[in-house]
């Protein structure tokens, strides 16, 4: 159970940019005033964004330092990677400025960039730049991720892509055919979550597949070891307006080409359901509802019994290791470093939460209670109330009914 664990990465975006012209430089030097040099830098950037978006090579080459040919020659790869990424935009917005000497300066760039067809709102990344001033034209010395960032794809190599009905997947080192199943894959699990979510959503996919986990732990800006076990993981922006860009599922090849065809498809329709339900997932909802949600939606049309659905749980209820009195899981117990079978046992438990209130009161109010969880402003007290207006109980009047429910199910 625990080898195709999926997971949520909640993410906030950065908030609103500083114009460019209104930056101040961290330490004046002589020569042109921080105004006119942030203008510059700003043009120079511009004209390497639109190279991007035109796939114009010469262009993209062309703003970078003369005497940087080790930079030259690795940004003409990562340019070539990219060359098959379908590109609605790419912009860089200068955020923060240091004039590091005559002709030098350290620039704070967020990247912003949309796959069209897929992403309603740009993704932003955060990158610093290294500005070489010569006969009066500002370049670049160097880029690099900033610190803390997650890598992109295109960094590691050659970008394979493949477009299914409903989702868009792009790999580095991987076989043109595995990805067309993934994108299967995706295209059947993208109908199942709709049947389940009554709310609007993208119904569409982005998923990356690097070359390995430790590619993946680049990816998301995190030690790969956390990942070993983990088959997939869904990173965006919990909450927002609706307005976000389309989340990412990133694959975990070593742990996804383990599974077969069915654990393949729980994966990514537990991913899915990360994706649809992300502007109703908020700091106030619990791990043990948002996972269990996308376990129960996963599960929901594919008739497996529960000791199937949940051997770990079923296991410890045989052993006599749930206490008596066994609260719902906490976050912590959802933390990619746990012991596989403690973490089998957390999704296993949220799973059969939900379960239990899409049975003993119906799936409606299973979706009327996960919204009304994640529209509160804050953690304390959000799952009580949302009890209390949505399905007439209490917390604990629950916890005990899930206890019940599952040494029934499980017995």
């Amino acid at each position: 159970m625990a080898g195709r664990r999926c997971g949520t990465r909640r993410r906030r975006w950065a908030g609103p940019v500083v114009a460019a012209l209104l930056l101040a430089p961290a330490c004046s030097t002589p020569g042109q005033p921080a105004d006119v040099a942030a203008r510059d830098i700003q043009r120079t950037l511009d004209r390497r964004a639109a190279a991007v978006v035109d796939r114009d090579e010469a262009g993209y080459l062309d703003v970078l330092d003369p005497r940087a040919g080790t930079l030259r020659a690795a940004e003409r790869r990562e340019f070539r990677n990219l060359a098959d990424v379908p590109l609605r935009s790419w912009e860089y917005r200068l955020t923060g400025l240091d004039r590091t000497g005559a002709g030098r300066a350290t620039a704070q760039v967020e990247l912003r960039y949309r796959f069209a067809g897929y992403d309603g709102a740009p993704v932003k990344a955060a990158t610093e730049v290294e500005l070489a001033e010569r006969d009066g034209r500002w370049y670049v010395a160097a880029d690099r991720t900033a610190e803390g960032s997650a890598r992109h794809l295109w960094e590691q190599g050659k970008v394979t892509v493949v477009r299914g009905a409903r989702s868009l997947v792009l790999g580095t080192g991987q076989d043109a055919g595995r990805l067309r199943a993934i994108a299967d894959t995706a295209d059947r699990a993208v109908p199942a979550v709709d049947r389940a979510w009554p709310e609007q959503w993208a119904r569409r996919l982005v998923v990356l597949v690097p070359s390995s986990v430790d590619a993946m732990g680049l990816l998301l800006g995190t030690p790969a070891a956390a990942y070993r076990g983990i088959a997939a993981v869904t990173t965006g922006e919990a909450g927002g307006s609706g307005r976000a860009p389309a989340d990412r599922v990133i694959v975990n090849p070593e742990a996804y080409e383990v599974l077969g065809d069915f654990g393949r498809r729980l994966v990514l329709t537990h991913e899915s359901t990360h994706v649809a339900t992300r502007a109703h997932t908020s700091a106030a909802t619990p791990m043990w509802l948002s996972e269990g949600f996308a376990d129960w939606v996963a599960y929901r049309d594919i008739g497996r019994t529960a000791a199937q659905a949940a051997p770990e749980l079923r296991r410890a209820v045989h052993a006599g290791e749930v206490p008596a009195d066994a609260a719902l899981p906490a976050d912590k117990d959802f933390g990619f470093g746990s012991d596989a079978e403690g973490l089998g046992r957390a999704y296993e438990s949220g799973w059969l939460a939900c379960e239990l209130i899409a049975e003993r009161w119906d799936e409606d109010k299973l979706t009327a209670f996960y919204r009304a969880v994640g529209a509160q402003r804050q953690r304390e007290g959000a799952v009580e109330k949302a009890m209390r207006s949505e399905l007439s109980t209490t917390l604990e009047d629950f916890t005990v009914r899930w206890r019940e429910y599952v040494g029934e199910r499980l017995a």
